[in-house]
């Protein structure tokens, strides 16, 4: 099986979890491991803005990130909710945006989370111990996966 034939397929089986109405704290997380799972990604967060805040929901592993809550002016992720793009760095080190989550992290995506409506209500979060750990087939299938999860974070 190629990689975008088993992306596709983890993308139908987060589907499938999503619609059968999947809500809870840990399903949430369970969400996050499909993804991570699906790419063989180090770490996934699930984030809901709340009141101004990223608030995460869900995460794999059992290490908590470093900001589990802050300003959605605050990180790449404010560059993702203004511009309602994915932000996609090779190398944090060099972004004064990065707020770093782990020490160990060397690159990062972050991919809004939009509602049909066209409103943000959090975003994915993939960090990688590698410089240049991100694709653009990273991107689309994590595009992909936001669009699933925004029907469970509105």
């Amino acid at each position: 099986m190629d990689a975008s034939t088993k992306t596709c397929k983890k993308l139908q089986e987060l589907g499938a979890y999503v619609l059968a109405g999947a809500r809870e704290p840990n399903q949430l997380c369970q969400m996050a491991e499909m993804i991570r799972a699906a790419c063989d990604y180090r770490w996934v967060g699930l984030y809901k803005i709340k009141r101004g805040d990223f608030v995460i929901v869900a995460k794999t592993g059992k290490c908590p990130p470093a900001y589990p809550r802050f300003p959605i002016t605050q990180g790449l992720a404010a560059s993702a909710v203004e511009s309602k793009q994915s932000v996609m760095v090779a190398d944090v080190h060099k972004d004064p945006r990065y707020l770093p989550t782990f020490g160990s992290t060397n690159s990062e995506i972050v991919v809004p989370v939009i509602t049909e409506a066209g409103k943000v209500v959090g975003l994915i979060d993939v960090e990688s111990e590698k410089l240049n750990a991100f694709t653009e087939n990273d991107r689309d299938f994590l595009e992909h996966a936001a669009f699933l999860i925004a029907r469970v974070l509105k």
